[in-house]
């Protein structure tokens, strides 16, 4: 189970979410001085973008275009966006409704209006949410001595993933750094490729009373649009399931 996951609602309120008008400015503000970059997510498509301005008495928040014509008129439609940063090393998310197109500075620009709430988790604290059981995600890897190690996933974020083993495979251990690891994401044509860390392996007793092993990977030399990937993937995941509720 994830570190959210076990926390309650009011928990996860306290701990991550920072909410208050003057809070949420102050906060966007430092990212404007700063021009962090955030992705911004939108249905399948995403941008990178930095923010421009904080304009409260109009209750709306600048942001730079994309340089995709495209990818812009797609924006302008969308009516729920995601955005995903990373100042100072913390991850920071917060999510806005449709957005216009206007002119700032003498060039083209995009206004939102000003979330009402920003997520902002701590170091080495990520959302990490569980997979489909339907139609689990599967892992693959070589082992050190050539062995291929091939597992459902239980669970991901942007920084590892949790993998579900009946039995624990032989030659694996704590510390060991899996050199040649993949796996596909649904709807995405090519696959992840990267190393990782073994970081935990427990076992548990599942609900039938069988016993099984999670075992815990942290991704190592991740590349960054691949991890952009893994965010839209989860905030695609965590949108359906909303839907469903």
């Amino acid at each position: 189970m994830s570190q959210l996951a076990q926390l309650s609602e009011a928990e996860i309120e306290e701990r991550f979410h920072i909410t208050g008008q003057t809070a949420v400015r102050f906060m966007l503000a430092a990212f404007v001085r700063e021009r962090e970059s955030f992705s911004v997510q939108f249905g399948s498509e995403m941008f990178l973008s930095t923010l421009l301005a904080v304009q409260p008495e109009k209750g709306r928040l600048i942001i730079d275009c994309s340089g995709s014509p495209e990818t812009n008129r797609s924006f302008l439609d969308s009516e729920r966006n995601v955005f995903v940063g990373r100042p100072g090393g913390i991850q920071v998310h917060f999510t806005t409704g449709q957005a216009a197109e206007i002119d700032f500075e003498g060039a083209k620009a995009f206004a939102v209006k000003l979330p009402t709430v920003l997520v902002r988790l701590q170091r080495r604290e990520y959302f990490r949410i569980e997979t489909p059981r339907v139609r689990p995600l599967e892992f693959f890897a070589r082992l050190p001595g050539g062995d291929l190690l091939t597992l459902p996933v239980h669970d991901i974020s942007v920084s590892g993933i949790a993998l579900t083993a009946m039995a624990l495979p032989n030659g694996l251990d704590i510390g060991m750094t899996l050199a040649n690891c993949r796996f596909s994401l649904p709807e995405e044509a090519s696959d992840l490729f990267f190393s990782a860390i073994v970081r935990h392996l427990s076992e548990l007793e599942a609900r039938s009373g069988n016993r099984q092993w999670r075992l815990g990977l942290q991704f190592e030399k991740m590349p960054v649009n691949d991890a952009n990937r893994i965010q839209r993937y989860i905030v695609r995941v965590e949108h359906e399931r909303r839907e469903l509720a």
